[in-house]
């Protein structure tokens, strides 16, 4: 794994650091390339078994580890109509040689907080959601720390969270005050996700983002803004996840020179939402036609 630089940039007249973890690998990269570090010997396993969303950042780089290194990716998901146009991640992760199966075939638990391995075959929670995953994090953390002792920075870290693994685990290895804003459930879901992974372990501070979100849900003010970032910043960020996070940093007043942002990677992710935004936008556009 490669370090991913550090860069200042500025939006809406506000200076900040950017983590830059789309850049780690142009196939594993954001915290997928973290979460997943741990599995860079699988010399003893021959089959790779997770589940989750058909759209899922994790599953594609499932599906692109178990093909670099010889292994079958079987993955279980519910389906539904995507399968029969492929695109995104479910299209790489396809091409990759994705085996898929019915998510009621799922033999373990979705509340599966640990990895498992069985007869030479490797089980692995939704997302990536496992204490092994913080191998990977933990060299995120050093990364950070060695970037803020020769900078002379005590950053605020700010990333938006899923399973909020990544933000616990950065907040475990860190001294610094990492924030997190819950895209997924609520911070009720986010706290037991937590307490579950490593009890023990200091937990991120919760931010509230402006209005409640649902996940996968299109909100045009968010993708306003992802446009406006990409415009402003000449970066191109996840659609899923980072909208929300700059929406709630905007919110609480915390976009300055003393954060540091944490990219979320997963752009391949970005093709069916794009879609789903411009189908929502042209009917948008025909009502309005349609009501002159």
């Amino acid at each position: 794994m490669y370090s991913s630089p550090i860069q200042q940039l500025a939006f809406r007249g506000r200076s900040f650091f950017l983590k830059r973890e789309d850049l780690l690998h142009p196939h594993l990269s954001g915290n997928k390339a973290r979460k997943f570090y741990f599995l860079q010997d699988l010399s003893k396993i021959k089959e790779i078994h997770s589940f989750g969303s058909l759209h899922s950042n994790a599953m594609y780089s499932l599906s692109f580890l178990a093909k670099s290194k010889g292994k079958t990716f079987i993955y279980y998901a519910k389906f539904d109509p995507s399968l029969r146009n492929p695109k995104g991640n479910l299209k790489g992760a396809l091409e990759n040689g994705m085996v898929l199966q019915p998510l009621e075939r799922w033999p373990y638990g979705k509340e599966l907080s640990c990895t498992i391995v069985q007869d030479s075959s490797l089980f692995i929670p939704e997302g990536g959601r496992c204490p092994q995953a913080q191998e990977g994090i933990a060299i995120l953390a050093k990364e950070i720390l060695d970037w803020a002792k020769k900078n002379r920075k005590t950053p605020k870290i700010f990333l938006p969270s899923g399973t909020g693994t990544t933000a616990l685990f950065l907040q475990k290895y860190l001294l610094f005050r990492v924030y997190t804003v819950p895209c997924v459930g609520d911070e009720e879901y986010l706290r037991k996700q937590w307490r579950e992974l490593d009890p023990s372990a200091p937990q991120p501070t919760v931010l509230f983002p402006p209005k409640k979100y649902r996940f996968g849900r299109l909100y045009l003010e968010l993708f306003e803004l992802w446009r406006e970032l990409k415009e402003q910043t000449g970066v191109t960020f996840d659609l899923l996840y980072d909208p929300v996070g700059f929406a709630t940093l905007l919110h609480h007043d915390l976009l300055d020179e003393d954060l540091l942002y944490i990219h979320q990677g997963g752009i391949m992710g970005n093709e069916t939402m794009i879609e789903r935004y411009k189908a929502k936008l042209d009917k948008i556009a025909k009502t309005k036609k349609g009501a002159v």
